[in-house]
């Protein structure tokens, strides 16, 4: 399925979908048709009993500039922007409550809301050459709805330094600092995405959702609360199918039959 703004490839024989940002002249910009056609594709995956995967990639020059800031520009009021920003935070929260692993194929530039997208992703694989910034203070706005989620992937100093100063960091930076899992040369990424991909779409689909889900989850709640939630969704997880089969085939010593 192809829209102005995102191309959403069709699903794989494995369940993985591959979402290309597709305002390349824009350097991928968020307008707002192409938060709501991510929302859309978002909402599809999560109705999708099928989708593995996740690929979020883009086209072009850069990964994804942030904000359009000139369509902000043309709507100066309050209200435009609060119906905008949460826009944005209802599809960055998508990504966080799919049921299935998001990855970003980050190239070239991921900045302000770019760089938030980044760390809404679970994985992120980042070329040699990509740069990060939360960069919005220099035309005088905070990135705050970004600080959100840099907050809860960097270190706490690190993630402000970026914040107040809008300075950029190199993907090796964003590797030791926890935005992304993995650097590589750019001619290589695709092949590091794709062995992500893999090591993932081997595991049982539903251990990997329960999973996810209780990740977030118990990053929220204090740590007695997260013990009593990650107990019985591990509970839940070992009387299904799928884990008997993997434990059995452990103690049998033979491959899991998933």
């Amino acid at each position: 399925m192809t829209s102005e703004s995102l191309l959403l490839q069709d699903k794989d024989s494995r369940g993985v979908i591959t979402l290309t940002l597709n305002r390349p002249l824009a350097y991928n910009a968020l307008s707002e048709a192409m938060l709501e056609a991510l929302q859309a594709a978002l909402d599809a995956v999560a109705a999708d009993a099928s989708a593995r995967v996740v690929v979020i990639a883009a086209a072009g020059k850069a990964f994804c500039a942030g904000h359009d800031l000139k369509e902000m520009r043309a709507a100066p009021s309050l209200d435009y922007y609060e119906r905008l920003f949460a826009q944005c935070g209802r599809m960055m929260m998508t990504i966080q409550r799919l049921p299935v692993p998001v990855i970003a194929r980050v190239h070239g530039m991921a900045t302000a809301a770019g760089c938030q997208l980044v760390a809404m992703c679970d994985l992120a694989v980042a070329a040699s050459d990509a740069r990060f910034a939360v960069s919005g203070i220099n035309v005088g706005l905070f990135c705050s709805t970004p600080s959100v989620a840099l907050s809860r992937n960097v270190a706490r100093k690190a993630a402000f330094e970026m914040l107040v100063t809008g300075d950029f960091i190199s993907a090796e930076e964003a590797l030791t600092q926890g935005l992304v899992n993995r650097v590589v040369a750019p001619d290589a990424l695709d092949g590091e995405v794709e062995r992500l991909v893999a090591a993932i779409v081997a595991k049982p689909r539903v251990a990997i959702a329960a999973g996810k889900g209780l990740f977030y989850r118990q990053l929220e709640q204090p740590i007695e609360a997260a013990y009593a939630d990650a107990g019985q969704t591990m509970a839940c997880n070992m009387v299904d199918e799928a884990a008997l089969e993997g434990v059995q085939a452990f103690i049998d010593k033979r491959p899991p039959r998933w």
